[in-house]
This record gives structure tokens, sequence and C-alpha cells, in this order.
């Protein structure tokens, strides 16, 4: 009865394999989810989902192969009239507290609360928005939705006010792990740290806890020992492109600025419009009177810097094959040249582009660029794309 759920996972792109599937059968016939909605979600994902980039792919999947399961109508309702007492009880005890077992016993039990629903559903007609008596909504009735009872019976709810019974798959908290959508800062930092080479230097200001205890058991007497702080020694040289086409992808740009300056010590930017020429600037308010010159840059930073280029590169292809070719002044000399003295100088270089990759074979200087670079070293502004480009840089 598992195998649409298994079709769903594989249409989802979730890779699942029938090892894993067959995990998932032998929880199930084990009897590990059997009374409890989340507990089944719970256990299917931990048994087919292997990375954490996938779970939001598994929430759609689930959510298509199962929507409406907490959906109960009045006619499932009446049927679960004849639910086995043993189930209920098996029932309660994962989700009633000691205090709450103990008002319905009071009450006459599990089996009195089943007829009354019985009777009720029997007695009324339509919908009921508050009270404590009829099924309705909003009220403190033991039968229906969005109130509270804690003998309550859920009826056409689509969600849990009171967490009892949420729907976690729809809610789909993982959705920007998805590798491939596009990055926010949390994702971006995520990936820079795997760029971290920790080195210490700087002065004493970071507690040295296992030298302070050996002091201490020494001297006998406290004795606090510090250490230089653990810092991140690699060194990041960030070209930004700026202005034109780039101007949809602004506020990503700026998501990964804002978590490159927070992950690296050593980090330098620099904007470019479309194509390095031989000149950059820091501040866009003054592109043009505080330019420093692209080649001062090549003597300052010396090739131990991991040089990213981040631009969509897309451009007339005479910006870069070509002396005056730029479309905001008179270049002397090809964009083409420039790159290629970038390439040369820091080797460990990369080119994040925010286009979708499945749209640069259209677009000609894209297909340039990635020719100076290598088609490594180009990756889109993607989780995936951002982690493959980690990899070439740590090469």
């Amino acid at each position: 009865m598992f195998l649409p759920f298994f079709e769903n996972l594989r249409k989802h792109g979730v890779p699942v394999s029938l090892r894993e599937f067959l995990a998932f059968l032998e929880g199930m016939k084990a009897g590990l989810a059997t009374y409890d909605v989340e507990a089944f979600y719970y256990l299917a994902r931990v048994s087919m989902v292997k990375d954490e980039r996938n779970i939001d792919k598994f929430d759609r999947a689930f959510a298509a192969a199962f929507d409406g399961l907490e959906q109960i109508s009045t006619e499932q309702v009446l049927e679960a009239v004849d639910i086995p007492q043993d189930w209920l009880e098996k029932l309660a005890e994962k989700h009633l507290s000691a205090e709450e077992r103990a008002e319905i016993e009071a009450l006459g039990g599990f089996d009195k609360l089943m007829e009354t629903l019985k009777k009720r559903l029997e007695e009324q007609k339509g919908r009921h928005q508050g009270g404590s008596k009829w099924i309705g909504t909003a009220g403190t009735s033991p039968f229906g939705a969005y109130g509270y009872n804690p003998e309550g019976v859920r009826i056409g709810q689509d969600k849990s006010r009171h967490q009892r019974a949420t729907k976690v798959w729809d809610k789909r908290e993982f959705r920007n792990l998805d590798d491939t959508v596009e990055l926010g800062t949390r994702n971006i930092k995520v990936a820079l740290k795997r760029l971290r080479r920790w080195a210490r230097d700087g002065a004493a200001e970071e507690l040295d806890l296992n030298g302070t205890i050996r002091a201490t058991a020494e001297h006998g007497y406290l004795d606090v020992k510090t250490r230089p702080e653990r810092r991140n020694a690699v060194k990041v040289l960030l070209f930004l492109d700026i202005g034109g086409s780039m101007d949809p992808h602004v506020k990503v740009v700026e998501e990964l600025f804002s978590a490159a300056k927070s992950e690296f010590k050593h980090l330098e930017h620099f904007y470019f419009h479309n194509c390095l020429y031989e000149g950059v600037w820091r501040d866009n308010r003054r592109r043009w009177d505080a330019q420093t010159p692209t080649h001062d840059i090549l003597r300052t930073y010396g090739p131990d810097y991991k040089c990213i280029f981040v631009g969509d590169a897309s451009m007339s292809p005479y910006e870069i094959a070509y002396p005056g070719g730029a479309n905001e002044h008179w270049n002397a000399e090809a964009g083409q040249v420039w790159l290629e003295r970038a390439k040369d100088q820091w080797q460990s270089n990369l080119w994040i582009n925010p286009v979708p990759e499945k749209y640069w074979s259209y677009t000609h200087s894209i297909q340039m660029v990635q020719e100076i670079f290598g088609p490594e070293a180009m990756v889109p502004m993607t989780l995936e794309g951002l982690s493959r480009g980690i990899k070439t840089l740590t090469r």
C-alpha cells in the first residue's frame, strides 16, 4: 500500500533506494508508528532521507501521497466509535497526560466519551461555532476543531492550534535547505564554513580551559591561562558585479557579501561592472572618482588569496573580447586580458553566477567566461552550486 508513496518520493527527486524503503516497511511492521500520524511521518523521513537538503523534497512528496491524512469526516468518526478499547488506551498513553486521563476516567471513560460523540453527531445539524456542547469550532466542547478540551476528539481541522497534531510536513521548515533554491544568508554561512582553515594568531584573548585546569592543579590556586584566539586563516578576495543586468540579483549578492564578511577575518572586496577592467572600486557612490587600479590589486594581494567573482557574466561579447568594448568607458585592453591576469595571479578562483545554470548555454558571454576560468570554476548561486565551488577552491 506504500508503493505510491515510494513513487512520489522518486518523482519529487528524493534519492531513495529500495533498501531504505524496505527499512521503512520493517519499521512499520514492528509497530513503531501504528497510532501516531507524526510518528509515521518521522519514521518515513528518518528511514528514507539521508541528506538534509532533501527534506523539503520529502515533505512535498509526503503531502502529495498522503493529502488529507488528518482530515476526519463525520462518517469516519462514526466508524471510529467501534475502535477497540485497547487501541484508545494506547493512544491515550502516548498523547494525554496523567491528569487528562484521570479527567476522562472520572467522566465515564473512553466508552462514555465515544458514545456521547456519536449521540451529538446524530443530534446536531450543520456547523457550530463556539460553545461547550455541540461539535464545532473555537469552543470548549470535547468534539470539534480550533478549541480546547483535554478530552477532545478532533474533527475537520487542518492544523493544530495547541500543537497536538501539527501537520509537520506542510510546515516545510527545511525548504531553505533544498539545494536547488537560491541562497539566503544562513545557507551561505553554512557553505562558507567549509572554507575555514583555523589558526591561532593575535593577542592571548581566549580562555585556555585545559591549561587553566592543569596550572590550577599544579599551583593549588586558581591560575587562569589564555591563548591566542583561533581565527579563520583563509584569505578571500571578492569581486562583485554591480548595476545593469545584476540589479535583479542585488538582494542575494548583498546576502552573500554579508555572510562572507562575518565568516572571514581576511576579506577584501571590490566592485566592477560586467567585466574586470583597469579599475575597480569599494564605494559605489564614488565609482568614477575613487577607483583603485587593478594593477595595484594584482600587486597587493598575493597568490595565497582565494579569488571569488560574483556576477551574471551577461554582457556583449565585445566587452570581453575587444579593447573599447566596455559600455561605460573606453578600455584600452580587452576584458579577457584582465580576467586572465586575475586567473594567473589567484589560481584558486571561482565565479558564482546568480543566473540559473540551465540558461547559461543561451548566453555567449557566459560561455566565454567559462572558457577563461574553466567550466568547473563557474557555479550557480544555489547551496549545491556553492558547495561545489568550495570544493574547487580547496583543491
